[in-house]
């Protein structure tokens, strides 16, 4: 760092030194800390360590103890459409690693009923059950564990991508619409929806569907979303049975 020293004046045949104000990119450059290439590592893997090391959001996440960064999507959305109620009883479809259920138990869920294909650590109040929503099987699976209809389905659901642009899409898609059918199957008379899609990835004919039993239907992107990432999320309240 240079440094830099305080004098009344410049002798005369000084020329003075240009003075740069800082400015906002200049602290970010500053402040970003890089990761160093190692044996076997790729560009794309650097890449990620970097944004996750400099995310205000992970940080956040690690001080107040949650398992991601979702945990604020989902506390900037039930801040902004009322998605959670006290003694709430919830199902989480795609919940690894678990913060979802963390911010929703935060806010008062008395119950949530979680399922992933992944491993997940346990989290107080939750049940998790561990098999693929896509199974043929699966929502039957799932229904037998609810002891009433739900207040709230939310899916962060997402699939392996595969880098086929018109592949991932219909997956994305498939992800989505088997999420709402199961939400509209479940939810008590007033319920609510939320689940993670893709911009360009919510089929009209779907919007049609859930505007025809939910009251109020919008698409969202919380802050603490990635500017960078196609991710938005569809928001539908007041479900009709």
């Amino acid at each position: 760092m240079t440094d830099r020293k305080m004098s009344g004046g410049k002798p005369s045949g000084e020329k003075r030194s240009r003075k740069t104000k800082p400015n906002a990119d200049n602290a970010t450059r500053m402040l970003t800390k890089k990761v160093k290439t190692a044996r076997g590592r790729k560009i794309s893997s650097k890449l990620w360590l970097e944004r996750q090391i400099n995310d205000p959001y992970v940080q956040k996440a690690k001080e107040l103890g949650y398992r991601s960064r979702a945990a604020f999507k989902l506390e900037e959305l039930d801040d902004k459409f009322g998605l959670l109620s006290k003694d709430s009883l919830i199902v989480d479809l795609g919940c690894a690693p678990g913060g979802w259920m963390q911010a929703a138990f935060k806010r008062g869920a008395r119950r949530i009923v979680g399922i992933d294909i992944l491993p997940v650590e346990s989290v107080p109040g939750a049940e998790i059950l561990h098999f693929d929503f896509m199974a043929e099987d699966a929502a039957e699976r799932l229904k037998a564990h609810l002891v009433r209809a739900p207040d709230l389905v939310m899916s962060d659901l997402a699939s392996n991508t595969t880098g086929h642009k018109q592949t991932d899409h219909l997956k994305t898609v498939a992800l989505v619409e088997a999420a709402a059918e199961f939400a509209m199957d479940v939810l008590k008379p007033g319920g609510h929806f939320v689940t993670k899609v893709f911009q360009g990835g919510t089929e009209e004919m779907l919007l049609k569907r859930l505007r025809d039993r939910f009251d109020f239907v919008r698409h969202a992107k919380p802050k603490s979303s990635r500017k960078g990432s196609p991710e938005i999320y569809l928001v539908a309240k007041s479900f009709r049975p």
